[in-house]
């Protein structure tokens, strides 16, 4: 019984992974309400399946977790109902606006509504991130998870630079106007270029486990290789790399572009330092990637115009770095405890002095908006876990033998790297799928960790012919 539950839940978790980025990136009340359902129910059953250990047998991930929580109970404090006294010491300045409003009761918060929002959210990012660590335990499941992350980012990719190729005045997803800029079945051009970053992060991954996986065999072995290269899964796999890049370049996404390739080259450097017996293939996959994809499929596809937008880009005409400069102040005022989850919209327009004529819901800068809102202790603890879970990708790929193991820790280190470096200037994290995604990644940092993988004989004695 426990087995089938076992089964069931993590093809629920799969299926609802491929869910989740076609409601609008699950953008939406509705969809993100339904999301926080899905996850709260998965959670209930890895606790029944988990009730007989302790710590839920969670207790190598201690630490990650309990950083955490640590984030949690900030995000918590800011919804509780406490005297004015107490919100007067710990925030004088949240005490002194809801004083002149004649807010009662006191909280820490100065956006009630959607600090319980984003309080759920949190909730529910942290629950998946308990499921993945508990539902992802076998090679075959790290390899179902990556080619779902995979094949969701290719069926977006495709979607979204069929609907540009075809000239269509308005989506089949909810009927939104279309132009010449591709965003799949996501609203915000950015976020579809961060998502479809995410999915590469797995596809590039999954090439390397195979590349690896290849190293010291005979020449019949090699060419068999090759052919299944050509004609195979592996195929398959390079074909949805290719559609995505076409599909990225065709968002015009300035930094959605520049993080992808960036992330790839300096982990690619990595992964070539850092990996033993490394094959001859994965120097190939690395340059090729850069040769085909820049050189080649984009050149079709309009990388001269992304390039033109980062060449045209100034700061007389951004408005990003005013917003990041007018912001800067609210930190002054709220360091500690934030002025509230998703509160950033409500308390933006009276920080403002710049001459800026659009209305910004988000900073335009992910580190800035956390810090605002949720304040410095608490942003630091989430920088913490995301550094631990790098560097755990890291040595990952240094220790960890079994090729998917160091497929998946490249692909854990380049979407976390691609995420901080897209971070800077957009708000990817805001958008539900894009953070469920990213959630995925840095719990699968630490399962590769921890998976105890059986070889084969036959695995292990190509294993000792490499060596």
């Amino acid at each position: 019984m426990n087995t089938r539950l076992h089964s069931y839940s993590f093809y629920i978790l799969l299926g609802f992974l491929v869910w989740l980025p076609i409601p609008l990136g699950s953008n939406r009340p509705w969809a993100w309400g339904l999301m926080e359902i899905v996850i709260f129910a998965l959670s209930l059953s890895c606790a029944y399946l988990r009730q007989d250990k302790a710590w839920m047998g969670l207790r190598a991930y201690r630490l990650p977790i309990g950083l955490w929580l640590a984030f949690l109970f900030f995000a918590a404090l800011q919804v509780i109902p406490l005297p004015a006294s107490v919100v007067g010491a710990l925030s004088p300045s949240s005490y002194g606006l809801q004083l002149a409003y004649s807010v009662q009761p006191f909280h820490l918060s100065l956006d009630l509504g959607q600090s319980y929002i984003n309080l759920l959210k949190g909730l529910s990012y942290f629950c998946l991130f308990i499921v993945v660590l508990i539902l992802v335990n076998t090679e075959k499941r790290l390899r179902l998870i990556l080619l779902t992350i995979l094949a969701s980012g290719a069926v977006q990719a495709l979607y979204g630079a069929l609907e540009v190729l075809s000239d269509s005045k308005y989506s089949m997803i909810f009927g939104l106007p279309v132009t010449d800029i591709a965003t799949g079945s996501f609203v915000y051009k950015n976020h579809f270029a961060n998502f479809l970053l995410l999915a590469l992060s797995a596809g590039i991954g999954l090439m390397v486990a195979s590349l690896q996986g290849n190293q010291g065999r005979s020449p019949r072995d090699m060419m068999r290789s090759i052919l299944s290269t050509l004609l195979g899964s592996k195929a398959l796999i390079r074909i949805s790399l290719a559609i995505m890049v076409i599909a990225l370049v065709m968002s015009r996404s300035r930094m959605g572009n520049t993080a992808f390739f960036a992330a790839m080259a300096l982990i690619g450097i990595l992964a070539l330092v850092i990996i033993k017996n490394r094959s001859r293939g994965l120097s190939i996959l690395i340059i090729s990637m850069f040769v085909i994809d820049v050189f080649i499929v984009s050149a079709w596809f309009g990388l001269d115009k992304v390039q033109e937008r980062i060449e045209a880009t100034s700061l007389a005409q951004e408005g990003r770095d005013e917003v990041v400069i007018d912001a800067l102040p609210i930190v002054h005022d709220f360091p500690v405890f934030g002025s509230g989850g998703g509160s950033f919209y409500s308390i933006f327009p009276s920080y403002k002095v710049s001459s800026i004529h659009s209305f910004y819901d988000h900073a335009h800068n992910d580190y800035l908006q956390f810090v605002i809102e949720y304040g410095l202790p608490a942003s630091l603890f989430l920088a913490l876990l995301v550094t631990w879970c790098f560097t755990k990708s890291v040595r990952a790929m240094r220790k960890r033998r079994p090729s998917i193991l160091k497929g998946t820790a490249f692909a854990c280190c380049m979407a976390m790297l691609g995420m901080a470096i897209h971070m800077t200037v957009d708000f990817p994290l805001q958008a539900p799928a894009n953070a469920i995604y990213f959630v995925v990644f840095l719990a699968l940092s630490l399962t590769i960790n921890q998976l105890k993988i059986t070889r084969s004989k036959k695995r292990r004695s190509n294993e000792k012919v490499a060596i």
